[in-house]
């Protein structure tokens, strides 16, 4: 079956219903696959619950989605890099469920790996215990979370063949192997396009069993999140 789609919204058809689940990869700004969010933002679809480490920054990646209220739900463990959301969380707009952020990771691997459920310490005694089922193992005390899946993943790969095979670059890694897996549909967005079997198999971060479409996309804008530089210093011989 053809897994290469022309551009965004073409792999995107047919995929795209109101009051649907998405998963969005990356952390911060880094490997989130910003050209499928923009198709999503412009097909209107609404009412979304977004899964996601954050949501991006004002204007940047999931961003979009907050400014055109097409987000009703996301379920994060940090949001604090954005305006947009936090105005709209306190004003009742957008509902959220926080994770601690490993706790996030190990729902989305947990759904990916068909486990309905698990238990861990993180959260015991706090708020994010609140309502959920809390066990004692081993004389210690657990709280139960829930796995989650979703009916879209979108990711963004550095490199990817023709069959959906996919390389992840560095910190880019992040959250997309996990979403990857946790979709009823992956669509991957990718920087460099191969022909099946150019990617050693040792290789391949993500195996193109779990990716249904692909989409090239080069040269993508690298944002940087939080710029930090320091002065230059000036050598003596330019003082004078």
């Amino acid at each position: 079956m053809k897994k290469v789609h022309s551009n965004v919204s073409d792999a995107l058809e047919g995929v795209l219903f109101d009051g649907m689940t998405i998963m969005a990869g990356g952390f911060g700004l880094c490997g989130i696959p910003e050209a499928l969010i923009y198709a999503i933002r412009d097909s209107g679809v609404k009412n979304l619950t977004v899964i996601s480490n954050n949501a991006g920054v004002d204007g940047i990646g999931l961003g979009v989605l907050l400014e055109t209220k097409q987000i009703s739900k996301m379920i994060s463990s940090y949001v604090g890099e954005n305006k947009l959301f936090a105005q709209q969380y306190l004003s009742g707009e957008l509902e959220l469920e926080f994770n601690p952020q490993g706790t996030l990771a190990e729902r989305i691997r947990a759904g990916g790996a068909g486990i309905p459920a698990f238990f861990t310490k993180t959260g015991v005694g706090t708020i994010i215990a609140d309502g959920k089922d809390v066990r004692e193992f081993d004389g210690e005390s657990y709280v139960m979370e829930r796995g989650l899946f979703a009916d879209l993943s979108i990711v963004h790969a550095f490199k990817g063949d023709t069959e959906g095979n996919l390389v992840y670059r560095k910190t880019a890694r992040n959250f997309n192997p996990i979403m990857a897996t946790a979709g009823k549909v992956t669509i991957a967005e990718v920087e460099n396009l191969v022909d099946a079997g150019k990617i050693d198999g040792d290789h391949v971060h993500t195996p193109g069993i779990f990716v249904k479409r692909i989409v090239h996309v080069p040269n993508p804008v690298k944002h940087i999140e939080q710029r930090t530089t320091r002065p230059r210093l000036v050598a003596a011989s330019e003082v004078n």
